[in-house]
């Protein structure tokens, strides 16, 4: 057999041919996309320029105002920067203990400024040591006076904290108070 009576050879003379067949078509599809735009009617008229510009979609010829910041504060915030605290919801006084279930909180106890709440630390200090409760201050104005009851409470944990979410959904009007798991109590 020679060359060109091969089995082969008219396989890929016929793919040869498709191939170039199809690349005949691409080109013609391709070339009859890229037609250019043909105007069918122009009736000409008035620009709408000005409509567009009662929009106000872009600006004149204005140069843009440069936007001011507020500082932006390099130094950490102290206790003194959350204080005063306040809680409206809680006020000092006395109420019944009560029980709970609360499984799994951890003690918390909550005073404020005040005389009421100085004398309950005095009072309850061990305990509240024992159980390793944290003191939520929950209305004090100076940092001076959250020094006094630190001291009154030495060894006790206590941050100056807002408590009316606390005191709503444990329905707790009144301060100081001891809320553990099991109770709420003075």
């Amino acid at each position: 057999m020679t060359p060109t009576h091969h089995p082969r050879s008219a396989f890929v003379t016929r793919v040869s041919l498709a191939t170039l067949a199809l690349g005949a078509v691409a080109n013609l599809l391709c070339s009859s996309t890229h037609a250019e735009l043909i105007v069918v009617d122009d009736r000409g008229g008035a620009s709408t320029l000005a409509y567009y510009r009662s929009l106000n979609l872009l600006p004149d010829e204005q140069t843009a105002k440069a936007m001011t910041l507020p500082p932006v504060r390099t130094l950490a915030y102290s206790e003194a920067d959350m204080l005063p605290v306040k809680s409206p919801s809680l006020s000092p006084g006395t109420f019944e203990n009560r029980v709970h279930d609360a499984a799994g909180l951890q003690p918390v106890f909550l005073v404020g400024d005040d005389e009421l709440s100085r004398q309950w630390l005095q009072r309850r200090g061990d305990v509240l040591r024992e159980i390793k409760a944290v003191g939520w201050v929950v209305n004090v104005q100076q940092m001076a006076a959250l020094t006094e009851l630190r001291t009154l409470g030495t060894g006790l944990d206590m941050v100056p904290a807002a408590a009316d979410d606390l005191a709503q959904r444990l329905g707790i009007e009144h301060y100081p108070a001891l809320v553990t798991a099991t109770g709420i109590e003075q």
